[in-house]
């Protein structure tokens, strides 16, 4: 899942001449949390929601509203913006993605090709491209197993599972918090009939380690 297909192609920015004043406005208007920040079509920076508070408070000591609105009208962009800013390029994964704004604490960052800004990524892009890789909007079954780290074992889980009307929406696994040699496995399926989940889930636990149930439809939870 690359970068390119859930950024935001229409990209919101600043000028670094502009007032802070309007920064604040694009902020507010759109919804947003981060804005690019632009000198003669190059990116110079970026300006965050958490940069005009900062800046807002700084300024507020001792000032009456007025001398304040007149402040914020005269501040410009570039003396608050964040300088040399993190990018990524559109064929990042949203994994990568995810790891730098979590590195670097922060909700977005401007998506650079050929020197040019292309696009941004923010974590509400980052959380829909989970919704859909996870499938979570099909409504269906997530079964969370430990398997022996052996051939043939996801094979199996996927074939009981099909042999119960499942099919297939997900399969996702990795080996931490599992023992040594074991790794946990999550599976979503949609279709699964309900009316054998009983037989189903005892099948299930025969062959690994069920490690809890999810069933999206019904809100029904079995953790073990």
């Amino acid at each position: 899942m690359l970068v390119k297909t859930w950024m935001s192609t229409e990209v919101i920015a600043v000028d670094a001449d502009d007032a802070m004043k309007d920064a604040n406005q694009l902020l507010r208007e759109h919804k947003i949390r981060m804005l690019p920040v632009l000198e003669n079509g190059n990116l110079v920076g970026v300006i965050t929601d958490r940069d005009l508070k900062r800046a807002s408070a700084s300024d507020a000591n001792a000032l009456d509203v007025y001398e304040l609105l007149y402040l914020l009208s005269k501040i410009r962009v570039r003396e608050i913006m964040t300088r040399d800013p993190v990018t990524v390029p559109p064929d990042f994964t949203v994994e990568e993605t995810a790891e730098i704004l979590l590195h670097h604490k922060i909700s977005g960052v401007p998506v650079v090709a050929g020197g040019a800004v292309v696009g941004v990524i923010t974590q509400s892009d980052i959380f829909r491209a989970l919704i859909r890789l996870t499938g979570l909007a099909m409504r269906g079954v997530q079964f969370a197993i430990r398997i022996p780290e052996a051939p043939g074992q996801i094979e199996a889980l996927t074939g009981i599972i099909g042999r119960h009307g499942g099919r297939l929406v997900s399969l996702l696994s990795h080996s931490e918090g599992a023992p040594a040699g074991f790794r946990n496995v999550y599976i979503r399926a949609y279709h699964v009939d309900r009316s054998r989940f009983d037989q189903l889930r005892e099948e299930l636990k025969r062959e690994a380690v069920l490690l809890y149930i999810v069933d999206h439809r019904e809100n029904r939870r079995e953790v073990y």
